[in-house]
């Protein structure tokens, strides 16, 4: 068995005209995130960790914002067929571990749904995805609450 693991990393500004969606999860907010896609941060930093830890390339080699399939599309579709490239790569997602950081809104609330979508989507245990929020205790732009910023680590093991 080999183990490898991948860091993803992705940050998007508040604005958007849309549901405030991470990790699948609507969550209230008066704005959504800008972006190409539905702007789902959790889901893009894992996106780019799973990718990362399989030597896939980025998100943005596989999900280019250029491409109109992928205007305003779910991000969940796209860590899903992240999580086929990885399969068809003789990987399984392990474990995953996501930070968010954002001085709204509080995440606390939503966890539990956001682990168990992340979880579905993967294939793995809820037992086995983190995911924690932060603030950036009023420092800078995301500490202004003008955007949010996402770390993921992921591990895969051969199959």
């Amino acid at each position: 068995m080999t183990l490898r693991v991948g860091m993803g990393y992705d940050s998007h500004r508040f604005g958007a005209n849309r549901p405030l969606v991470l990790a699948g999860q609507i969550i209230d907010h008066p704005t959504g995130l800008v972006g190409h896609s539905d702007g789902d941060a959790i889901c893009h930093a894992l996106t780019d960790a799973i990718l990362g830890a399989a030597a896939l390339g980025d998100i943005g080699r596989h999900f280019p914002d250029t491409d109109a399939r992928w205007k305003d599309a779910d991000s969940m579709q796209m860590l899903k067929h992240s999580v086929g490239l990885l399969d068809e790569s003789g990987y399984r997602v392990v474990n995953v571990d996501v930070t968010v950081i954002a001085q709204a809104p509080k995440l606390a609330p939503h966890a539990d749904s956001m682990r168990g979508n992340v979880a579905e989507c993967l294939g793995i245990n809820a037992g086995n995805v983190s995911i924690k929020g932060k603030t950036n205790e009023g420092m800078d732009a995301v500490g202004k609450g003008e955007g949010i910023v996402v770390h993921a680590i992921a591990a895969i093991e051969s199959v």
